[in-house]
């Protein structure tokens, strides 16, 4: 990791579901000069938080640390005292970056777009607190669509539509909740109100402290895109 710096600017990361709009937000923010968006990769983050999380939620790490423990080689636990989770965190999240988003010299913003990252909706503030405390100004977008859309779209529409339904209101409650709780780094947008009226954006504009030109802003929003139908 040597000569990498996280980007000035810090991170955007948008978290959302399939079919709900999030290329059309990771194209627009493209727009804005010194961003490099990048797009999904297979909730690849996810993994490194378990990993994170295995030596965070240890009862035998967690009480070794707490009990000045100073372990030997016949000790089961070998060196687990001396371990630093949050040296260990940064050093995930740096690799991530450097590796993942793999940035040029010249990016101010990064960050990317995922659909998996509610797989465990259980885990799911503890791990964007993960995110927010690896990577330095995190900023959340959580993206929200009409849920009957939703399961009309693409590939959803081979899906249960009860199912899709319950899994779009839960994670849209979840979204809510933890944009209620962090106000300060989170915005939820709703793309039945941004992709009619453009002026739904600028609680995202206000969060990132800038916003792309109108004619960009007007050119993304008007072109449709056909990655899927």
């Amino acid at each position: 990791m040597t000569g990498f710096l996280h980007p000035e600017g810090g991170y955007v990361f948008v978290v959302t579901y399939g079919r709900s709009g999030s290329t059309l937000l990771q194209n627009l923010l493209n727009t804005i000069p010194g961003y490099v968006i990048r797009g999904e990769n297979n909730n690849a983050l996810y993994p490194l938080f378990e990993s994170w999380s295995a030596v965070t939620q240890s009862p035998d790490i967690t009480r070794m640390k707490a009990d000045g423990t100073v372990s030997d080689a016949a000790h089961p636990w070998f060196g687990a005292e001396i371990i630093d989770p949050d040296a260990y965190r940064a050093t995930l999240c740096h690799a991530f970056a450097q590796r993942i988003l793999c940035l040029a010299p010249d990016t101010r913003v990064s960050g990317f777009k995922e659909i998996r990252t509610i797989a465990d909706p259980a885990r799911f503030a503890a791990y964007l607190r993960f995110v927010q405390a690896g990577f330095p100004n995190a900023r959340i977008i959580f993206n929200i669509r009409n849920a009957s859309d939703v399961c009309r779209s693409s590939w959803w529409r081979s899906h249960d539509p009860q199912k899709v339904s319950a899994m779009i209101q839960s994670a849209d409650a979840v979204f809510r909740a933890h944009v209620a709780a962090n106000p300060r780094c989170c915005v939820l947008l709703d793309y039945d109100q941004y992709s009619v009226n453009h002026d739904a954006l600028d609680p995202l504009f206000a969060l990132l402290g800038e916003r792309p030109s109108r004619a960009a802003l007007n050119a993304v929003m008007g072109t449709r895109l056909t990655h899927a139908t």
